[in-house]
């Protein structure tokens, strides 16, 4: 029953705060509910960390969290959770929300959450638990709905969560399914489960519900009706409601399936006039509801009173703030409605949808727009919507959200759109995969595209220009006119401008042309800062550092430096491929100033993360590279250095024309070449394919499971399992990830 509203997809500030607030929020008693005291009473007095409320639909799972968090005196953090969050990263940033509200953290940690997939179980799931492992205070954190949860990624970074529960605390969740962390917790007694037959209600009730609803019952009565439904609480307080209905006739709850929800449903909709049954059926579609955006979707213009009237009958409508503004319907009921509306006027759906994303539109809530759209075949649409938004998304950076979109869009949807095939491809540079970067490369240089691209570059050549540029496939000259002719289109509004600029100052630097590219660097900083494209701004001033350091310019290098490193913490950058070069450039810095602690803090950042820097993005990778092995090689660690130059010498056999960067890395060969008689000190570094096993690690799921989630052979995950324990120096699952996460591998 959880409100179906997530922060990535949250509403213009219009809308009001109180939905996002109702997401976080204990939700209030309702009339008619029947303590679970007995219940919660058995939950706190156990030793278990983890209290599983197991059950299906209508058996006051919700009402037994809800009363329990609001008894409770320890801190309690609260999240109803919806299909949003089925998805590791918007999963993280709902529960550090919650932890947050419980006053166990502050805006930074949910800040922290957000990033790319590949790094949620890295570096936001560890963080998120040590802050719960270290709590000053016991505490609650609740999950409501648990079974909206389908991902195996999701259950990944849970259950790292999971394990980090201290003594003393609890997490409670509720699901109509089985949950999958239970087993486990099962097997080490800590777990305390609570099933349909613990929720059930018995005669005494029964009778407390039909009381609230004004109607006595006779002892025989309350027994026949609670063995009728089995205890099932929704279908005793839907007999009272068909009782109360019935004023004073004979009245009966029948049907032999336990689950009567049809019949009761039914009993409750007929009751209804025809007005208000159409009304209930169409806005089922929304998964919250207000008097306006309800208007628009039915075509009424009395909504919010209808609303209200609905609330004070009791009638499965739940307000999700006090002011009543903002409605949602009891999911059982929703899902009801939907069935109904499914059944008699289907044809409808779609264009309910559509207005609602209408709405949505033109209250600027262009996310939730697209949601609705994404409940449509109008794919076109979807596609230009999700153009639109792909920039500013990734710039919050929400790039779980846009990387759902595409799911759902589908590729064959995405090729009908171009310029969204460019937001696809570099996607997939960013997380690493190189045969989708490649795949939607090749999409998109075959491609024709004559409209407004809608992404806020000045054309869709203009963008495919800028895409050319940065993957550097067919070496600096091509580059430089692909940069240029970018550069020549977008005007000095574009969202767009600085990345253009920075192509452009890439392409002078491979051509040895320094002077130019630090001034079109400097170009492209400015820009980016002014539209907001915080990683673009963080790769320029970083290249800027590069220049100023080898120069031997240190001060010019260090106020680069700051405002790249501010950048990167202010919008949580960390694990942004674009900006690992400023780990590298700070770490060389510290190394001059005789500080090698604090270089090997910023090696680390840099070295956990560098499997994304590939031959997509060429120049970014080796340079990235070659700056890194260059500190190691100061620091004597040349078994590191040797093996950055194995993985460069990789990229370089799929882009071998880089300019004068290629003259760099043949020059440090040759210095490498001439350390061959040092004492090699320092183990090698875990690979980029070790350390995306790595996170794994801290999860309880066995090798062939993560093989599985890997799609690598079980024999791989041993492998390489072997080779993280040695190069770690450590000889358990534990001790590793403790030795990790020490080193800055995990977590930080």
């Amino acid at each position: 029953m959880g409100v179906r509203l997530h922060s990535a997809v949250a509403p213009a500030p219009g809308l009001g705060q109180s939905l996002r607030d109702a997401k976080f929020s204990i939700p209030d008693p309702r009339r008619g509910d029947v303590s679970r005291g007995d219940l919660i009473k058995i939950a706190r007095s156990s030793d278990c960390r983890i209290v599983a409320v197991t059950a299906p639909p209508g058996y006051g799972k919700s009402t037994l969290l809800a009363e329990w968090a609001r008894s409770e005196r320890r801190s309690v953090g609260w999240a109803s959770l919806d299909r949003y969050d089925d998805d590791p990263g918007t999963l993280l940033v709902s529960l550090a929300s919650a932890v947050c509200r419980a006053g166990l953290g502050s805006n930074d940690l949910i800040a922290a959450m957000s990033g790319s997939g590949a790094s949620t179980l890295r570096r936001a799931a560890p963080q998120l638990a040590a802050r719960l492992h270290a709590s000053p205070v016991p505490f609650v954190l609740v999950l409501d709905d648990l079974h909206v949860l389908q991902s195996p990624a999701c259950h990944d970074v849970l259950g790292v969560v999971i394990s980090a529960i201290p003594d003393g605390s609890q997490l409670v969740a509720a699901s109509r399914l089985e949950q999958p962390h239970v087993p486990r917790l099962r097997a080490f007694d800590d777990a305390l489960e609570f099933g349909p037959t613990d929720l059930a209600l018995d005669d005494v009730g029964a009778r407390q519900v039909f009381a609230r609803a004004r109607i006595s019952l006779t002892p025989e009565q309350a027994t026949a009706v609670t063995e009728r439904t089995e205890g099932w609480p929704v279908g005793l307080h839907l007999a009272a409601t068909i009782a109360r209905q019935s004023h004073g006739s004979e009245w009966t709850v029948t049907g032999d399936d336990r689950y009567v929800a049809d019949y009761l449903y039914r009993e409750v909709l007929v009751g209804q006039p025809e007005d208000v049954r159409r009304f209930l059926c169409r806005t089922a579609v929304l998964g919250q509801l207000c008097g306006p955006l309800c208007d628009a979707v039915v075509g009424s213009s009395n909504a919010a009173d209808l609303l209200r009237r609905l609330e004070a009958s009791s009638l499965f409508v739940v307000p999700l703030d006090r002011r009543r503004q903002w409605y949602r319907y009891h999911a059982l009921f929703q899902e009801f409605l939907l069935g109904e509306l499914g059944r008699t006027e289907p044809s409808l759906i779609t264009t309910l949808h559509e207005r609602a994303a209408d709405w949505y539109e033109s209250t600027g809530s262009r996310e939730l727009a697209l949601e609705h759209l994404l409940e449509t075949k109008h794919w076109d649409r979807s596609a230009r919507l999700a153009t639109t938004l792909a920039l500013p998304t990734f710039n919050a950076g929400q790039l779980s959200t846009f990387q759902r979109w595409f799911r759902v869009i589908g590729d064959a949807n995405i090729e009908r759109h171009p310029p969204l095939a460019i937001q696809k491809c570099y996607e997939a540079a960013r997380n690493g995969d190189t045969a989708e970067a490649e795949r939607w490369a090749t999409f998109v240089d075959a491609s024709t595209f004559d409209s407004d691209p809608l992404d806020g570059s000045a054309s869709f050549e203009s963008g495919r220009a800028m895409l050319r540029a940065a993957r550097c496939a067919c070496g600096p000259e091509r580059m430089m006119a692909d940069a240029t002719f970018a550069v020549a289109q977008e005007p000095t509004w574009s969202p767009w401008r600085g990345v253009a600029l920075w192509t452009l100052g890439e392409a002078h630097l491979l051509a040895g042309q320094i002077e130019e590219a630090g001034f079109l660097l400097n170009q492209a900083a400015t820009a980016a800062a002014t539209t907001g494209n915080a990683d673009t701004t963080v790769l320029c001033e970083s290249e800027l550092a590069l220049i100023a350091m080898d120069r031997g310019e240190w001060d010019e290098a260090v106020s680069r430096l700051k405002v790249a490193q501010a950048t990167i913490d202010e919008n949580r950058l960390h694990d942004y491929t674009t900006c690992l070069l400023a780990f590298a450039q700070a770490a060389r810095l510290a190394m001059h100033h005789g500080d090698p602690a604090t270089a090997h803090r910023e090696l680390t950042c840099a070295m956990r993360a560098r499997s994304s820097a590939t031959y997509v993005l060429p120049f970014i990778g080796v340079r990235l590279r070659l700056q890194l092995a260059k500190v190691y090689l100061a620091m004597a660690e040349l078994a590191t250095s040797r093996h950055l130059v194995r993985e460069i010498d990789d990229i370089m056999s799929r882009r071998p024309a880089l300019g004068t960067l290629t003259n760099e890395v043949n020059d440090f060969h040759h210095l490498l070449e001439n350390s061959a008689g040092s004492v090699e000190t320092g183990r090698s570094p875990l690979t980029p394919a070790e350390l995306r096993l790595l996170p794994y690690l801290q999860t309880h799921l066995t090798a062939d499971r993560i093989a599985e989630r890997l799609s690598i052979s079980n024999h791989t995950v041993k492998t390489q399992v072997k080779s993280i324990y040695r190069k770690l120096g450590v000889s358990s699952r534990n001790d590793a990830v403790q030795r990790a996460t020490t080193i800055g591998l995990l977590g930080v």
